[in-house]
Formats: C-alpha cells, structure tokens, sequence
C-alpha cells in the first residue's frame, strides 16, 4: 500500500506553512509601529531627552515606512519578492540590535528608521500568497496575515508593558524582544517560503520614488509634530503646502516617465482608491481605540474623577489584550465572509462594528466591563477591515502592481496611525482637569476621552458610506478568475 502524500494534501499542507511564515513576519512588522509607545517616558528619562525629541522614536520609523514601502514594493514585484523579503527582514534586525545597544537618541532613532524599513514586508507578503495559494483559499490567506497586523500591534503594547513592569525596567529589553522575533521571522521566510515565480524585470523609477518620499515626508511629517510645533505655525503649514506642491510633481513624473513606480490609472481605480481612504480611517480608528483606552486607565481617579489608576501593565494586559486577541480571531472570520459575500460586505460589518464599539466607549468609559467590551468590538472590526482591503486591491490590479499597490495601501493605514496619533494627543492636551495640586502635570479631562471615542466612531462610519457609494456590490464569490488590469475594470470585482 502506497504510503505516498496526496498531491492535494501536500499542496495544502505547503500552503499553510507558507502562510504561517509570511503571518509571523506581517505581525513582526506591525509590533515595530506601537512597540515604544508605552516606553517613551523610560526612553525620555533614561537618554536625558524633551519630549518632543523622544516622540522622534515612533515618528522615524512611520516616515522611514512612508519613504521606503512602495520602493521596496515595487522592487520586489520587479526583481524577486522572497529575496527582497529576505533583505528587508535582515535589515529589521539590524535595525533592532542597533536599538537595543543605542546609548543615544541619536542611535537609537537610527535603528526605529531602519526598523521602519520593514513595514514593506505586508505588501511582499500579500503578494507572495496571490502567486502561492489556490484562488479558493486566498482570501482567508490573505485575512490571516492582515489579522496579524492588529494582533501584533496590541501584542506589542502588552509584551512591552510586561517587560517593563519592574521597579528597575529597562526599555531595552523590549527591543531585544524585537529583535528575537525579527530573526524568527527571518528564518521562518529563508526556510518556508517558496522562491518568487513572476517577476517583471524592468528599469526602477527612482526619481518617482525620490518625489513620492519627499510628499509623504512633508505629509506625515507635520502630522506627527504637529501638536509640538503647533498647528498654525510656519512649519507646519509649510510642510503641508511642500507637500501639496510634491504631489504635483509626483504626479507630473508618474505620466511622463516609461516605466513609472506607481501606474497612476491604477492608483486613482475606484476599488483602488475607496480601498485606500478605507485604509486611512481603519487606521485612524485603530490608533485611536489604542491611545485613547491606554491613557484613559491609566488616569488617576482621585485627581481627575475617572480613571482606572492601572499601571502599563494592567492598561496593557487587561484592558488591551483582549481586543488584540479577538482581532487574530476574527481573521479567518473575515476571510470567509470575503471569500463567500465579497469585501464590500466585510467592509461594511467592519464599519458597523467599529462604530458600535467606539459609541459604547463613548456614552460608557467608567466601567472595566464597558471598556473590554467595546475594545473587543473595535478590534474585530479592524480585524474585518484589513480582511477587506487587500481583497479589493489584489482583485483589482495585475500581477506586476500586487507589490506597489499593496504599499500603497500599507502607507494609508500608517498614515491613518499618524492622524489618528496627532488627534488624540492634541485633543487631550486641550482639554485638562482644572484646580489640579500644586505641582501635579496637567492630566486630561475626561471631556476629551469622550471627544476621542465620537471621532473614532465618526471614522468608521465613514467607511461605512465608502463601502455603501464608494465600491459597487459584488456577487458572492466561489472562485474568480484572474483579475484583469485595473484599466480594464468597470466594477468592483469579485474577491477570489
């Protein structure tokens, strides 16, 4: 009796392991975004720096993501993904060893900028699955690994909190944990993932790319120190008029250029666009629920009058933990809902569960159960929202535009982060308890928790009126074809 594996088990099999890989390294990647939150006060008083100058620690590595994505995207669509992979994952833990031994700001910004590097890797990753995996599993495939992302940005937030829980912590630690799951993640890729099969070959754009980081950096840039610099000041307003000024010529290279970074027809193709203004405010929201839950507990009720008086911690492990589990959760949830119903529907269960949640928070933040809760219901629907959008993008683009156009869309959530950072912070620092002790900081007032949790909740249903007027209804797919170029497209196509 032959003894041989089928070749469809061992198809599946393969499948799975290269999913398994490519979702460790996706969730890698999004711990490096919300990794020093918590440890930027350690950070501030162990380096002797302002705080305006320790908030360079998250705001390097958003613009090195911002600047180094849709290159490195593109790269990888042109000269071979799992090399590129394999590269960029080097370059993340040479970027968290250099964190770790850092005994400057200086240093230490140095390594966020390379870790930032690596947030290219969501869009090889996808990109690598559309070549691998069979139409009919791809879109719970593609779930799984944008299921991470959320579950490794809370999963960031808690490990650091428990390695920094002690009377004598010592933010290092966190990065040596980065580290450790940067070279997993290298390995898991080096060993289970399958050489690229489609490459497009062909000239690299880089003035294209030069012009489209020198936009996102006058982009991002004021929208992360804006609260620092003041949002009427000359920088800032500066910057947002240079960045106006770059997307024109961006713009205006993309068109005239043979072989442009980014296929502006593809760029501005309804799904394409709807899925990015999606992106925007799912990561709006995400950052939202993140910031606006971890300060909101840690306030201390005898002062302010609510509050939960939890340290890191418990913000961290009671209080966040959840919603990060419940988002890993609901990924194959979502891909199932993608595969069956279309992303149009997931997209819209997303915008209703995100609005839900962050109404609850809202009209209820003084009690444990209310703020679990809600946090739970917020992170199932940016669980369903990352479903959602690459499920549009890959059904929408080439096989050559997988990489650039995913990065695209990796920039928007980011970008959304950014937003949604900067709208917390400067919201909480308008509004602070009055008649304060004597040398106690100004804390916020709990009038601005409330304002948070109503504009994360405006966010999402946003989305929901994209998903409504922006994307067209789709069939319930059961297996699709191949989707033809963007141009050729007249509807919203059927996720795969």
């Amino acid at each position: 009796m032959s003894t041989t594996t089928p070749p469809s088990t061992a198809g599946a099999r393969r499948e799975t392991v290269i999913v398994f890989a490519l979702s460790l390294a996706a969730m890698v990647v999004s711990m490096m975004q919300t990794l020093p939150v918590p440890i930027l006060g350690l950070i501030r008083a162990d380096l002797g720096v302002s705080t305006a100058e320790v908030s360079w620690v998250t705001t390097a590595t958003l613009l090195s993501a911002a600047v180094f994505t849709p290159l490195l995207g593109r790269f990888g669509d042109q000269h071979g993904k799992k090399p590129t992979l394999v590269a960029v994952l080097g370059v993340m833990v040479v970027g968290s060893v250099v964190a770790a031994l850092a005994t400057s700001l200086p240093l230490l910004i140095l390594g966020r900028v390379l870790q930032g590097a690596a947030t290219a890797i969501f869009p090889l990753a996808l990109s690598v699955l559309r070549e691998e995996v069979r139409p009919q599993k791809l879109p719970g495939a593609m779930s799984l690994v944008s299921g991470t992302l959320a579950f490794g940005s809370g999963l960031a937030l808690v490990a650091t909190g428990l390695l920094t829980s002690g009377p004598d912590a010592d933010y290092r630690n966190a990065f040596w944990m980065a580290t450790g799951f940067a070279a997993l993640a290298l390995l898991g890729v080096l060993f289970l993932v399958p050489a690229t099969r489609h490459k497009t070959g062909g000239r690299t754009d880089f003035l294209g790319a030069l012009a489209l980081g020198v936009t996102l950096l006058l982009l991002l840039l004021p929208i992360s120190q804006g609260h620092e610099w003041g949002w009427t000041s000359g920088r800032t307003l500066g910057s947002f008029a240079g960045a106006a000024v770059m997307t024109a010529v961006w713009v205006l290279i993309e068109l005239k250029v043979r072989e442009p970074l980014v296929d502006m027809r593809m760029f501005v193709h309804r799904p394409v666009l709807m899925a990015n203004l999606a992106g925007i405010l799912v990561g709006f929201g995400m950052f939202a629920n993140f910031l606006g839950v971890s300060y909101l507990v840690q306030m201390p009720e005898a002062l302010t009058g609510y509050g939960f008086d939890a340290s890191i911690l418990r913000a961290s492990v009671q209080f966040l933990l959840p919603g990060a589990i419940v988002s890993l959760l609901a990924s194959p949830v979502g891909g199932q809902l993608v595969r069956h119903r279309g992303p149009r529907t997931a997209l819209v269960l997303a915008a209703a569960l995100g609005t839900v949640g962050f109404g609850w928070l809202a009209l209820d933040h003084g009690h444990t159960a209310s703020v679990i809760g809600a946090g739970v219901i917020v992170g199932a629907a940016v669980s369903f929202g990352y479903a959602a959008m690459p499920a549009v993008i890959m059904a929408s683009v080439p096989h050559h535009q997988s990489g650039i156009a995913n990065g695209i869309n990796s920039i928007s959530r980011s970008t959304g982060s950014a937003i949604g950072s900067a709208v917390v912070t400067t919201i909480l620092a308008s509004k602070t308890v009055e008649h304060l002790p004597a040398g106690v900081p100004p804390l916020p007032a709990e009038s601005g928790f409330t304002l948070t949790f109503w504009i994360g909740a405006t966010a999402f249903a946003l989305v929901a009126v994209i998903a409504r007027f922006g994307l067209r209804a789709a069939q319930a797919p059961r297996g699709a074809a191949a989707p033809a170029p963007a141009a050729e497209q007249t509807a919203e196509p059927a996720a795969a």
